[in-house]
């Protein structure tokens, strides 16, 4: 296992650096929409290009954040300079079914595993290749990437805003899981998605309980669940 680096305010490049990077393949990966009473829940995964260590990268990649600290107007922006410069990314996504059939921590795993599988892909490398290593945001290391990177995968607490490359990650899946969420809005007026994005915001409570619950409702979350039990 690669060694810890230390905390920063800001991303930077000491976990990518520990892991080997640039010679080394490493893989960021973030999740949103974990907490959300509706929608998928959707991961990036991203690779940093080799030119990232260089002073002469390009000056916007010093606005890339953890997703929730950056306006959706910037986000919006980054995303295309992004998917330009990365050296590969990519983004998995697990259905609400899936959520309700698995539930959520098993769903955020097999999403992270669907958007390492898709830059692997794109890169053409089988993730046994031993130049392959993988930054995951949070506290614990997914059961589904675990064991396809034996001692090449590194969970980091807050990662998305200690690495670049999660930080990269996590950008590319907000702006992906919202813009698919104002799109349900517009399928769906009047539960406000496009505004809370299917979090359990009071007005989207308040929907649920003047619209009923609909099929892009997590039956398994609790306000879902209770609200169904109710017979409401």
């Amino acid at each position: 296992m690669f060694p810890v680096s230390s905390l920063s305010k800001f991303p930077h490049l000491e976990h990518e650096r520990s892991a080997g990077f640039p010679n080394c393949i490493v893989i960021g990966v973030d999740e949103v929409g974990r907490g959300c009473l509706a929608g998928p829940v959707v991961t990036g995964a991203a690779v940093l290009p080799p030119e990232a260590l260089q002073a002469t990268r390009p000056a916007w990649v010093s606005q890339v954040r953890d997703s929730k600290l950056v306006t959706p107007k910037v986000r919006a922006e980054l995303e295309g300079s992004l998917q330009g410069w990365l050296h590969a990314w990519s983004l998995g996504e697990a259905s609400v079914q899936e959520i309700d059939q698995v539930n959520i921590l098993n769903a955020v795993e097999l999403a992270m595993k669907r958007a390492v599988e898709g830059v692997l892909k794109r890169l053409s490398v089988e993730a046994q290749d031993p130049r392959v290593r993988v930054l995951v945001d949070g506290n614990r290391i997914p059961r589904t990437l675990g064991p396809i990177f034996p001692g090449r995968i590194r969970a980091i607490v807050k990662g998305d805003q200690q690495s670049l490359t999660i930080a990269s990650a996590s950008i590319l899946a907000k702006v992906s899981r919202d813009r698919g969420m104002e799109r349900l809005d517009l399928e769906s007026p009047g539960y406000g998605l496009g505004v809370h994005k299917g979090y359990g915001t009071p007005g989207h409570l308040e929907a649920i309980q003047r619209l009923g619950v609909a099929a892009f409702h997590r039956r398994s979350f609790a306000p879902i669940r209770d609200r169904l039990g109710s017979g409401a």
